[in-house]
């Protein structure tokens, strides 16, 4: 790495305060590090068309391959996206937040300011994350394709009757699936929607698949854990008009019964900078309240 590290920056200057946070940022790391391009992250929540492209600014790849960091300044969902653009170029991440939750986003603005020299140097731990790459084929031909970060998942939509879905690991029959969708996730994405239906927590150092249902007609239909290295395939044997597949909960396809979904791990991993002064642990515990102590009477 060179002496005057290189950063993009990533964030939507409409939402709350990122215009002034970015702008305040960039008079900060003056002499520090040099910033090569700013990208607006735009509306998170639109839909895809049938190809899959993301709603999102698009990157100069010559770009990426000067930069040595990626700043991410927003909630989760931008980092998810970013991330997603990201996937192929191998380029840290570092998440400040600006949103809700902030789950991937690993520090606040002072935090960054304070630690910006250990991280540029390469003194702060970079995790890596694995991708998901989900493909969506009609006849052989593919018609959707893209990775995900969190989750891959199937809703029923409307008319919101249930749906019947037959899911297969490796060429073989897994099982037939009676529920309102499912959830096949990353280990990043166990603390997400997969975590809300009932799936477990997996330690995103992990190298696994985690396959959920939604709602299953039947208690015996539990969420199970397969290897990374498995293909995961989903056919539509009753869907609705709705059913829709989304990925990150931010791109989205229609699905039908002509169709079939093809989940694999991707190539390449989700970089992200890790604080130092707190664990996956930690983070779990301070924003999902995981593992509390029961509130005891004390009288």
């Amino acid at each position: 790495m060179s002496s005057m590290p290189k950063l993009v920056i990533f964030g939507d200057p409409h939402k709350g305060s990122v215009a002034e946070v970015i702008e305040d940022f960039s008079t900060f790391v003056k002499g520090k590090a040099q910033i090569l391009a700013t990208h607006r992250i735009e509306d998170l929540k639109g839909s895809s068309d049938h190809s899959g492209k993301a709603a999102f600014a698009k990157v100069e790849p010559t770009i990426l391959k000067k930069c040595d960091f990626a700043v991410v300044f927003g909630g989760d969902g931008s980092i998810i996206s970013t991330a997603r653009s990201l996937s192929k170029a191998s380029l840290p991440v570092i998440g400040v937040n600006l949103g809700k939750l902030g789950f991937l986003a690993e520090f606040s603005v002072a935090e960054l300011k304070e630690r910006f020299a250990d991280i540029v140097s390469g003194r702060a731990p970079i995790e890596k994350r694995m991708i998901l790459g989900c493909q969506i084929f009609r006849n052989g031909r593919k018609e959707f394709n893209s990775s995900a970060i969190n989750d891959v998942f199937i809703t029923a939509g409307p008319p919101f009757r249930m749906i019947e879905l037959n899911i297969s690991v490796d060429g073989q029959l897994l099982a037939g699936c009676i529920s309102d969708g499912l959830i096949v996730s990353t280990p990043t994405g166990s603390t997400a929607y997969n975590l809300s239906a009932g799936g477990p927590i997996v330690s995103p150092k992990m190298e696994a698949i985690v396959i959920t249902p939604i709602c299953p007609h039947s208690l015996s239909f539990r969420p199970i854990v397969i290897s990374a290295n498995s293909t995961v395939e989903v056919v539509g044997v009753r869907l609705n008009k709705g059913t829709t597949l989304s990925i990150d909960g931010q791109v989205s396809s229609k699905f039908s019964e002509q169709e079939v979904v093809r989940i694999t791990r991707q190539k390449g991993d989700f970089l992200i900078v890790n604080n130092p002064v707190r664990s996956r642990w930690d983070t779990l515990a301070a924003k999902l309240s995981w593992a509390e102590k029961p509130k005891y009477n004390r009288d």
